[in-house]
């Protein structure tokens, strides 16, 4: 399959959106670095740094880690990379790694597999995640070094996109437990889940800006199964003090326009992925 994809950046304060960079590059799932200077963005099997001021694909080494995922992101901090990788074994693992060192030397955080990475805390110091444990679907999750992992919600439904908010105080997520992908949201301890979106559309991926006023999120036509690459969607946003969800963004994208935290460390601004109908 040929693939044309365009990076773009979200304006909330222009309320349009700009392109940064166009490739023949199936690229997915950008990633704002803290210092707000560029993104990190994945494709065939590996992360890619784009400078703002020169957009340009450079390669970022991950050591043995060569079948990463498009579930990555950065560190509060910016001091560590969070990636996803498939290399070892069926199932991905989450590692992390230090940022800009030339020798790459990833850490291997999570044992079980699958486990695929979604968010960070504020203090960056949990990470949460969607796995499967014993054929159940669930959100988890686990201290930044490694350790025990906790289950926050599993059943029988389908549970991704886990994301903190602001303050720490909640894990966004999107659940299909009432039939439709909606947004929901939970304490980290497992308690209080509630639902946040009541339309009949197909709500994924929800992401919490850092000033915690919006929550940016990927909406697909009703009744699509899954979150597929390569149909028509629309990027909503959920703003506090509005009843209703706003449509920002209409394109054609799915799985890889966004996935991962992408806002810009200002909260003025957020990255996505949007592809070229072939």
């Amino acid at each position: 399959m040929s693939w044309t994809s365009r990076i773009m950046i979200y304006d909330f304060e222009e309320g349009r959106a700009f392109p940064v960079l166009e490739t023949d590059m199936h690229l997915a799932a950008p990633n704002w670095t803290p210092e707000g200077d560029a993104l990190i963005v994945n494709g065939s099997g590996s992360l890619f740094w784009v400078d703002l001021e020169d957009p340009q694909l450079g390669e970022i080494d991950t050591g043995l880690c060569i079948k990463l995922n498009n579930d990555h992101g950065i560190t509060p901090d910016g001091e560590r990379l969070i990636f996803s990788d498939h290399t070892y074994g069926e199932g991905a693992v989450i590692w992390t790694q230090a940022l800009g060192e030339e020798d790459a030397d990833p850490q291997q955080v999570t044992q079980n597999s699958p486990s695929w990475w979604h968010g960070v805390s504020p203090d960056g110091q949990t990470l949460a995640y969607t796995a499967v444990r014993n054929d159940q679907f669930g959100i988890y999750t686990i201290d930044i070094t490694g350790g025990t992992e906790t289950c926050v919600i599993e059943s029988v439904h389908h549970y991704d996109g886990p994301d903190f908010s602001a303050d720490g105080e909640w894990i966004w997520f999107n659940s299909d437990r009432f039939g439709t992908s909606d947004l929901w949201r939970i304490r980290p301890d497992g308690t209080d889940a509630q639902q946040m979106t009541y339309d009949d559309r197909v709500n994924w991926f929800p992401h919490p800006s850092p000033q915690g006023d919006k929550i940016v999120y990927l909406s697909y036509p009703k009744g699509t199964k899954g979150h597929p690459a390569n149909t028509d969607v629309e990027l909503r946003v959920l703003t506090t003090g509005q009843d209703k969800p706003q449509i920002l963004v209409s394109l054609y994208g799915g799985q890889g326009t966004l996935n991962v935290p992408s806002w810009s460390p200002d909260g003025v601004a957020f990255a996505y992925v949007e592809y070229k109908k072939t």
